[in-house]
């Protein structure tokens, strides 16, 4: 199948989609009076499963245009007044009047923000949201406005504390990239999630380097939207899933506002945080710059980063919106490279590596036209692209011991991602069985054009990203490849409703991947005095295409709105890259053969809220990976051993993930004055290597699986002071599937387990009036020694100690 034939088949599909007439839309206008019959103005009207929120006017009017029929939940939040909770099942337009009851005493703003905050805590997605279906799924939404923690800084550990079962790697940058895996899955850079930004990817490339070197920072994050395994129908076809950075929408309201966060932390943090936003007419827009600069714990750490964003809306009618945004980060970082054990244990803030760095420079954007077409369907067209790059330089061995000879020329590595795609959605809606049906079907169109090369650095002690090929000419680790990739899917899921409780969600997705290699090598042999003997270009020219379907199916049974009973089960692939087999790593020897991974997912739980005051999320998951990639440890003679990757065998992977929050208010008879609930989530996870033609690897664990994943916390506040404390706990994980422990004589710091850690966290914050607020915390409170990662690579190789305690510090200004 070439290209001009698969471009055909995307505009046949497109085509296809402008035909049809499908969602039905509904409105819906709340009065909402006062006990005496009078309209309450400036009311906050909520809906749930979550839709924007309005305020109601003068009259007491509060009104949602272009609804999804559904049953929701309304919220009706007011100073003075006690809350308002209600269900309706909305299945046409509706007119609807409600009263408040008064409050015995008067309450602040904060207070309101607080109980909003225990009502809206962490939802799951709708069944449908705009031209995506998540009936069925394992879905979790962080809403970052009900966070309480580290924003300057992006802490996962706080910000995804309620997401049960992740695994974080942890890089002490101020959150310049998010490290974030689970269920077994590698965490570095989330490379087995399908990463995107208001529904577009924006990893380096989805097939041929599926790492996400950019993350947006969370004060200009809405929501993250978070969908496990089963999101491979409509999203890719990682095991992961999806994650979705929902960025903040602009200020409805007023033609300007402002935001600006200013914070200062432990060794010389600083970041500024400074947006503008709101709606002219037709036109509204949202724009923000942040820029962080700091040091780590270790010398030779620092790093400066630069991130801005721009996004530009407009609405020629209600039923068409067009959307241009564009990302831009700068970055650069010095590393200290990784540690030994024994260094590790005898001084972890130790550093041997002066001269390494670390240099991102991203530029995404996009251009989105939604359109509701007649009354019973909406369509979404996502042009997308990316113009990046990122350099790596510096004194990288198998054995961390090792002094840097600093005569000796530093490794070079530079790559740049040039892609550009293309993702059309068509949601229809029809009546059959009694029933409101949907079905979507959509398709995509992704290419990339990769470069990579790698080559001698100059010896120098800068930041330096210049080839020095005429300065050291016998340089043993040489490649210059370029590396094309095609990627046309399509995919179609429907739910099936049965009745008004029980539905079903089928899906399949079909691919077709093209990953080719153009480019050479070096080879050379030296003698025993160190001189090249042989020196030879190796041409090395490979392109492999292959097409499949995934298949998918999801139930939903709701027993009541207040309690749901979900499953789904979907197939999963992974491509193998190019890039994995031609970057030579002295600390690896990569296995040429190396083939695709596929597998599937299943998940099975039941989630709900009781009164608003327990929200629960309990189930049972279970991975199966065939020819899973993977670590091993073997022997190259009697007295030598390797780190190996290829692929290691089959694999599989299960376990229990449960989460659960308590408002205790009710509970112990406070007053609204006052914020008091707890949280747990927990992940029991077992795995096992059933199949493998390598040594001591059936029956091991699989890597990067600690059998408890425990994060719980309070959160507890009093009229404008809001605070929490975490608790997190990771039992031992091993990084290979050989499982190999740890050896204090070892001079590399790659080979062992990761030991069992856990830290506390404390965050605060104060607003002292609509437009100031005063944020502060501190990280690691008990001052644990851990670490979380031995990397194989930059910005090892070895062990990267994690921070000790820090504190942070800042202030936020509204106007």
């Amino acid at each position: 199948m070439d290209s001009k034939t698969l471009k055909t088949y995307l505009l046949i599909l497109l085509g296809l989609c402008s035909l049809s007439s499908a969602w039905s839309q509904v409105n819906l206008e709340l009065q909402i009076n006062n006990s005496e019959g009078q309209p309450i103005e400036g009311a906050e009207v909520y809906l749930n499963p979550a839709v924007e929120s309005t305020q109601t006017n003068a009259q007491g009017v509060a009104t949602f245009q272009d609804l999804q029929p559904d049953t929701y939940q309304v919220y009706v939040f007011a100073l003075d007044f006690e809350i308002l909770e209600t269900t309706i099942d909305l299945t046409q337009d509706a007119s609807l009047s409600y009263s408040l009851e008064p409050l015995g005493e008067a309450l602040s703003e904060v207070i309101i923000t607080a109980q909003r905050e225990r009502v809206l805590a962490l939802r799951q997605l709708r069944p449908v949201e705009g031209t995506a279906i998540y009936s069925g799924k394992k879905s979790e939404v962080i809403l970052l406005d009900n966070v309480t923690a580290n924003l300057a800084t992006a802490n996962a550990r706080q910000i995804y504390s309620r997401i049960v079962g992740l695994n974080i790697y942890e890089n002490n940058d101020a959150g310049l990239q998010l490290n974030i895996g689970g269920r077994g899955l590698n965490p570095n850079r989330t490379s087995n999630f399908n990463t995107r930004q208001n529904g577009y990817d924006i990893s380096a490339d989805v097939l041929g380097y599926p790492e996400s070197y950019y993350s947006p920072p969370p004060e200009a994050v809405q929501e993250i939207q978070i969908v496990r395994g089963a999101a491979s129908l409509q999203y890719g076809t990682q095991f992961g899933g999806l994650v979705n950075f929902k960025m903040r929408e602009p200020v409805k309201d007023k033609p300007i506002a402002l935001v600006s966060r200013q914070t200062l932390g432990a060794y010389n943090l600083f970041t500024s945080f400074n947006s503008v936003s709101g709606t002219v007419g037709k036109f509204s827009y949202y724009s923000y710059f942040n820029y962080k600069s700091g040091e780590d714990f270790r010398p030779n750490s620092d790093f400066e980063s630069y991130n801005a964003f721009g996004l530009l809306r407009y609405k020629p009618s209600e039923r068409t919106t067009i959307t241009a945004e564009f990302s831009y980060l700068n970055y650069l970082a010095q590393q200290a490279g990784g540690l030994t054990d024994s260094q590790f244990q005898e001084d972890p803030t130790f550093s041997n590596r002066t001269r390494n760095y670390f240099k991102v420079d991203w530029k995404l954007y996009s251009l989105k036209w939604e359109q509701a077409i007649a009354q019973r369907s909406q369509f979404s067209l996502n042009l997308f692209a990316l113009d990046a790059s990122r350099k790596s330089v510096g004194f990288r061995e198998n054995r961390v011991s090792q002094v840097d000879d600093l005569e000796s020329p530093r490794e070079l590595i530079v790559g740049n991602f040039r892609n550009w795609g293309a993702e059309a959605r068509f949601l229809s809606r029809y009546d059959a069985f009694g029933q409101e049906q949907t079905f979507l079907i959509g398709g995509k169109y992704y290419q990339s054009n990769n470069a990579e090369r790698q080559g001698p650095g100059t010896n120098g002690l800068d930041a330096d990203f210049n080839f020095a090929d005429d300065q050291f000419p016998n340089y043993a680790r040489q490649s210059d490849f370029d590396l094309p990739n095609l990627n046309v899917a399509l995919f179609a899921e429907h739910i099936l409703k049965l009745n008004e409780r029980l539905s079903i969600t089928p899906g399949a997705r079909f691919e077709y991947i093209k990953t080719e290699i153009d480019g050479s090598f070096e080879r050379i042999n030296f003698d025993l005095a160190g001189n090249p003997i042989l020196q030879e270009t190796v041409p090395d020219m490979r392109s492999v295409d292959r097409s499949f379907v995934l298949l998918g199916l999801g139930a939903s049974y709701k027993s009541s709105p207040a309690l749901e009973f979900y499953g789904n089960i979907s197939q999963n692939y992974r491509s193998v890259t190019f890039s994995d087999i031609r970057i030579t790593n002295p600390s690896l020897t990569i296995d040429p053969d190396i083939s695709d991974e596929s597998g599937f997912t299943a998940d099975i739980g039941v989630r709900g809220h009781i009164k608003n005051n327990f929200s629960f999320d309990a189930g049972f998951f279970f991975l199966s990976y065939q020819d899973r990639l993977g670590l091993v440890l073997r022997a190259v003679s009697d007295i030598q051993q390797e780190q190996f990757r290829g692929n290691i065998g089959d694999a599989i992977t299960y376990g229990f993930e449960g989460f659960g929050e308590y408002n205790l208010v009710p509970a112990l008879g406070l007053s609204p004055d006052y914020r008091l609930s707890v949280f747990a989530n927990v992940a029991l996870t077992q795995s096992e290597y059933t199949r493998s033609e390598l040594n001591n690897v059936v029956g091991n664990q699989v890597e990067f699986v600690p059998d408890v994943n425990l994060k719980t916390g309070l959160s507890l506040g009093y009229k404008n002071f809001l605070a929490s404390l975490q608790y997190t706990y990771l039992s031992e994980q091993f990084t290979d599937a050989t499982n190999s422990r740890a050896d204090l004589d070892s001079q590399s710091g790659i080979v062992g387990e990761i030991p069992s850690y856990d830290i506390l966290d404390f965050s605060a914050r104060y607003r002292f009036k609509s437009w100031l607020q005063l944020e502060a915390g501190i990280n690691n409170v008990l001052d644990n020694s851990y670490f979380v990662r031995r990397a194989t690579g930059y910005p090892g190789p070895g062990i990267i100690p994690s921070q000790p305690r820090t504190w942070y510090a800042g202030l936020e200004f509204r106007f």
